[in-house]
């Protein structure tokens, strides 16, 4: 569990990365206390409440704070469903971080396995990778079963790939934001 301190480090760490990039200031991160390890991390964007990017990483290589940063720049310049943050969108621009925890296989035939809400999803099958974070299926009011799909259509897969011999995971993730 993150404590405040940590998570109030992990927003402005996210923040000045950003603004570095679109006004070309140096990145200062910010004092406080240390931040944990993780299993992945990913950076959300939102202009006036609309998704604007989304992008992370399930390997945090090194520290946190750092993914943080490159995540965060990622998501405001490379994301490929939009186009780059523009400056003067910045301003009505708010971040949400999701600090997620170790992967665990799962039987998705489970009713029990996926609880809306607490579980993001992973579904590989082959070189395809589809990861959806839990609070999408908070925000579009999905079934466990419409989330299966919707992750397997995220990896290019058939919606019902995870019937059929993908593996799915799932993770628990502490999100919070601005």
């Amino acid at each position: 569990m993150l404590t405040d301190a940590q998570r109030r480090v992990m927003l402005a760490t996210a923040r000045a990365a950003i603004e570095a990039h679109l006004f070309g200031d140096r990145a200062a991160v910010p004092d406080g206390p240390p931040l944990p390890g993780a299993s992945g991390v990913f950076v959300t964007l939102k202009h006036r409440g609309v998704l604007r990017g989304c992008l992370g990483t399930l390997e945090v290589a090194g520290a946190l704070g750092d993914e943080i940063a490159r995540c965060a720049r990622e998501s405001a310049t490379s994301d490929p469903r939009f186009p780059p943050l523009h400056p003067d969108e910045w301003p009505d621009s708010t971040i949400e971080i999701s600090v997620l925890g170790p992967l665990e296989a799962i039987d998705p035939d489970d009713g029990s396995a996926v609880v809306i809400g607490r579980h993001g999803l992973v579904v590989e099958q082959g070189r395809r990778r589809g990861l959806l974070l839990p609070q999408v299926a908070v925000e579009r009011s999905w079934t466990r079963e419409q989330f299966l799909r919707q992750t397997c259509r995220k990896a290019g897969l058939p919606d019902d790939a995870w019937r059929h011999g993908a593996a799915v995971f799932r993770f628990d993730a502490d999100v919070f934001g601005e």
